[in-house]
């Protein structure tokens, strides 16, 4: 049992936080005012439900915690990404890092990824992806002198059969065999060297960017168009407004647009 719990508790922290969020309420009105309703007329059901239920907060509060882990780690992926200047620094990666490199470029590109939660054996895929309703396998090999062979390749194409996939896509940082290249052509297979890799990378960088940049001009813009929405002109002398904030008498502490000639205009405006 507590190696289920310890694959679930990793699965959660590979999922998207949000998921863990609605989890943990779905998990609290259940046990809490679901649960204990079932049980009918039966005493000693009716008990045990009931002593379950209690623990909905503390199945509540481990849910959020992992939400918290699960949002700290995509911040980490997020960071690492951001990094990467050129196949140098990919290098330097472990091959967990690896894997979570290209899951956060996939990602970015709009896909919903789950990696491998297990230590273990991945079973030839290390990334799930999912998009417009195709599901898309990934093999990740973070070779820095061997090429990727056709065997890898071969792998991954029955495995995409037997799961049933739309595509697969084997990442390395290195290169690719012309026997893996040759087997890949004409079928649903994406080989990905490590110059695809950078390109990739470089991409997913750039337009990061450039949304944040655009976010950034947008909030320049409102603030433009606020500080424009509350200029006026003086109700006695027609000169520019401009903001204020009473210091004394019956509106202290409150804002409100003054003649911009003050003192020798005293025409007053409310915001």
């Amino acid at each position: 049992m507590a190696r289920k719990n310890e694959s679930l508790l990793k699965l959660l922290a590979v999922l998207p936080w949000w998921i863990s969020v609605i989890l943990a309420l779905f998990s609290y009105i259940f046990l809490k005012y679901v649960l204990p309703n079932i049980s009918g007329d039966n005493i000693l059901i009716s008990g045990f439900l009931t002593g379950i239920s209690s623990m909905a907060p503390i199945v509540a509060v481990l849910l959020l915690i992992m939400a918290g882990v699960s949002a700290f780690l995509s911040w980490q992926k997020r960071k690492m990404l951001e990094k990467q200047k050129d196949l140098d620094t990919v290098s330097n990666l472990n091959w967990k890092e690896f894997e979570e490199l290209v899951g956060e470029a996939y990602r970015r590109q709009g896909y919903f990824v789950l990696e491998n939660s297990s230590d273990g054996s991945d079973g030839g895929v290390d990334l799930r992806l999912r998009k417009d309703g195709e599901l898309v396998l990934v093999q990740c090999k973070h070779w820095k002198a061997q090429k990727v062979n056709v065997k890898i390749v071969r792998e991954l194409y029955g495995i995409m059969a037997s799961r049933k996939a739309n595509r697969g896509i084997v990442v390395t940082y290195g290169a690719f065999t012309q026997d893996a290249k040759d087997f890949a052509h004409g079928k649903p297979l994406d080989l990905v060297d490590g110059q695809k890799l950078m390109a990739l990378i470089e991409l997913v960088q750039k337009n990061n960017k450039t949304d944040k940049d655009a976010s950034l001009s947008i909030q320049r813009n409102n603030k433009t168009e606020q500080a424009t929405s509350i200029t006026k002109t003086c109700p006695l002398c027609g000169s520019e407004m401009v903001l204020r904030k009473a210091k004394t008498g019956k509106y202290a502490g409150q804002q409100f647009l003054g003649c911009k000639l003050f003192p020798k205009c005293r025409g007053i405006a409310r915001l």
